[in-house]
């Protein structure tokens, strides 16, 4: 018997349905362990870049209001003071709400708030509003 001939072997190696059963369970016990945290990611890269917008959107009404000695008023006339100004170049938008409108309240569809900081009667800030409608918390 020639042990390199297969064709007289009557045994066929394969896999068992229960095997290829398993690994379909292995399989998909990671990917539900994978999956969320790659949609968490998605939300919490978002989160960031609008920590970063209102950030830098801070430091520019601050140099407004060093160089200019009183806070624009956001609500009222929006960012157009800012960008006429060259403060902005642009109205940012906030990405949680896709809105660059400024309220003096979080409501949906606002995408900022301009309002007297709490404990100050002349201090202003700016925040985002989520997207449920209720304010960015930090």
């Amino acid at each position: 018997m020639n042990p390199t001939n297969k064709t007289t072997n009557p045994i066929r190696r394969a896999f068992t349905l229960i095997e290829i059963l398993i690994v379909v369970v292995i399989l998909g016990i990671l990917a539900a362990i994978v999956v969320p945290q790659f949609t968490d990611a998605a939300d919490d890269a978002n989160d960031a870049a609008v920590r970063s917008q209102l950030q830098t959107l801070r430091g520019q009404i601050e140099l407004y209001y060093a160089q200019n000695g009183e806070y624009p008023d956001l609500v009222a006339d929006g960012w157009d003071d800012m960008i006429d100004n060259d403060y902005l170049m642009a109205a940012p938008t906030n990405s949680l709400q896709d809105s660059s409108t400024v309220a003096a309240a979080a409501a949906d569809g606002v995408g900022w708030v301009w309002a007297e900081k709490a404990g100050a009667s002349t201090a202003m800030v700016l925040t985002a509003v989520a997207a449920d409608g209720t304010d960015f918390d930090e």
